[in-house]
This record gives structure tokens, sequence and C-alpha cells, in this order.
């Protein structure tokens, strides 16, 4: 179900991965949301390539987990830094609170589209809802970045679509995972004969434009989950679970998608986003119960996605509603599981 990467995407390390949702439990609590949540920005930025003197976190060093390198601020910023490119700066740190609430204050003073934060760890993490949740140093990579789109305001909504799009095609190429997405915001995996959420992702209005965190757990072990129905690009059978080579492909990836998008006002028809996030998504055909804000809650079959990224929602009254926010819970199997 991963979505098909548009043209001329980039020549990450590629992998196959075939393996089809079979069941998805209630996905808001079952790993990370986007890796945000308040908390100041780690102070120290020294150590932040590899092998360039001693970090802080919980782990106790840099290196303290020799199946779990560090990343090379430097090597991610050769790569990925390049005239025209539309990532202007990427720094690594070992710790913060919240990548998402960091950018947001860089940028009420003032940020350039295209900054992105990435931290080793995170001590105040939040999804969705305000939902906490937290992992194991390098287990995953946490990161944001700030984006300014130049199309109509009323089209912003689709920014977090775009980027579960972006992150399960780069993370089918690299890591041979098969990923599908989750309405509105999660990333799943087959651990088993179980779907599971192993990422998510976070959109907020900041400054003049928008912070994008994305939380993605990789080599997260089953004794390191937080709650039973969890999981791990490594639990799901990755072929490789060096987290530089999937950073790169997503950032790569969101660059290409964001380009189109743009290119295209905005217009996630235009663009063959909207495609691709339907193709990709494990919420349509199934059947659905859609907890809204104010405690209210709509059941249906999950029948399409519509042109501002709602979720349309089919009732036994024989209407079409849509859902623009709220918490979805699946509530029967995957079609063809």
């Amino acid at each position: 179900m991963t979505p098909q990467p548009p043209e001329n995407q980039d020549k990450d390390r590629s992998g196959g991965g075939d393996g089809d949702a079979a069941r998805e439990e209630r996905g808001a609590a079952a790993g990370p949301g986007a890796g945000q949540g308040a908390g100041p920005e780690a102070g120290a930025r020294a150590g932040q390539g590899a092998g360039t003197g001693p970090g802080g976190g919980a782990a106790g060093g840099r290196w303290s987990d020799l199946e779990r390198p560090p990343l090379n601020r430097t090597a991610l910023r050769r790569a990925l830094l390049r005239p025209g490119s539309l990532w202007t700066d990427i720094d690594v740190v070992p710790l913060t609170g919240s990548t998402n609430s960091d950018l947001a204050a860089r940028a009420a003073g003032g940020l350039a589209e295209g900054a992105v934060l990435v931290a080793e760890e995170q001590s105040a993490a939040r999804g969705r809802l305000d939902r906490r949740w937290s992992a194991p140093p390098r287990s995953g990579l946490f990161f944001s970045f700030y984006l300014t789109p130049r199309v109509p305001v009323e089209r912003w909504g689709w920014l977090p679509l775009l980027a579960g799009v972006a992150t399960a095609s780069a993370v089918a190429r690299t890591a041979g995972v098969d990923t599908a997405l989750k309405w509105p915001n999660d990333l799943l995996v087959t651990v088993g004969e179980e779907e599971r959420k192993a990422g998510g992702i976070l959109a907020e209005r900041a400054g003049d434009g928008v912070v994008v965190g994305i939380g993605l757990n990789v080599s997260l072990r089953a004794s390191e989950l937080p709650v039973p129905g969890a999981g791990s690009l490594a639990l799901a059978g990755a072929g490789v679970t060096d987290r530089d080579p999937v950073l790169r492909a997503v950032l790569r990836s969101v660059e290409d998608w964001y380009g189109q998008w743009t290119a295209a006002d905005g217009d996630a028809a235009a663009c063959r986003l909207q495609d691709a996030y339907a193709a990709g998504c494990a919420t349509l055909g199934r059947a659905v119960r859609a907890e809204l804000p104010g405690d209210r809650e709509l059941l249906g079959e999950a029948v399409a996605i519509d042109g501002d990224g709602r979720l349309v929602l089919a009732t036994e009254e024989g209407m079409q509603r849509p859902v623009a926010a709220g918490d979805i819970v699946h509530l029967r199997p995957a079609p063809g599981a």
C-alpha cells in the first residue's frame, strides 16, 4: 500500500516489501505522534558530527549503543544542502524537549524556509491531541522542518498528508518496508500479521509558515515498545536500519513532492498528491469511528479523500460526511486481510 513516488525521485538505497496490512488497532496510542512537545531547545551543540566528542542524553554518550550510531551532521549537510535545494540548514542536537517547539520559537523571530532540526532524543515529545511518548536515544528519527508555502492558505492542510506520502515512499525504497498511511497522520507497518503504528506527523502554524514534525521508530526493539500496539522498521523486517540513508531519503522525497505541490499552486489533484495519498491510505474501505471535537462521534465507511484532504465517511443514513479533524478508529480488518 506504499504510495508510489513521483518522477525523478532520489536514488537512495532501495528495498522491496509488499506485506499487506492485516489488522489495525487504535493507532492514536500505538507509537509516536510527530515527536513534538513543549520544552526549550537543548543548549550545547558541540559534538554533533560523528565522533566529535561526547553528547548528552539518557544513554550516557553518543556511542553508548554501538548498534545505534549517532547521525553525522556534517555528512547530512554535505548531502542535502545544495544550490536551489529546498533545504537551507540542517542541525542535529543530542537532546531537546521538542524539535517542533524549537523551530516554532525560531520562526517567531524570523526563520528561512527549509530549516531542518533533528534530535537524537526528545524529552517532551508529543503528537496530535497532546499525546506524550518517549523513545530511547537514537532509536528513531525525530525531526522537524519549516515551510512557507506560496499557495493559498486554505490548501496548507495538505502538508501533513504530503509528508506522509513522502515518508512512506522513502521508507519503502531505503528500508524495504511496506508502509501504509492511517488518516490523518499515522505511519503503519506490519509486524507479523498485525498492523502497528511506527510513526506520526504533526504540522503546526508558526511565524509566516508551518513547522512539520516527523517521528519514526527505526530500531526500536520489542522490549522497548511504549505500548503493545507500537511498531518499528526493525520489527517489520527492515533491510536497512541505518538512520542516515532513511533521513536523507525522506527529506529528498519531501522536497520533490513539495516542489510539485507548490508548482500546482497547492492543487493536490493536479500534482497527483491526492491520488498518491488515497492509494497508500489504509483507512479507506474500512468501517471507522471518527471521534470529533466536542465529544461527538460519527460512524461510517471511509470512502474517499476529498480535494481538501478531508476523510469522507458514508454513513448508514446514506449521507457522505467529510471529516476535517478527529481521531479515527478502524473497526474492521483491512480489505483482503
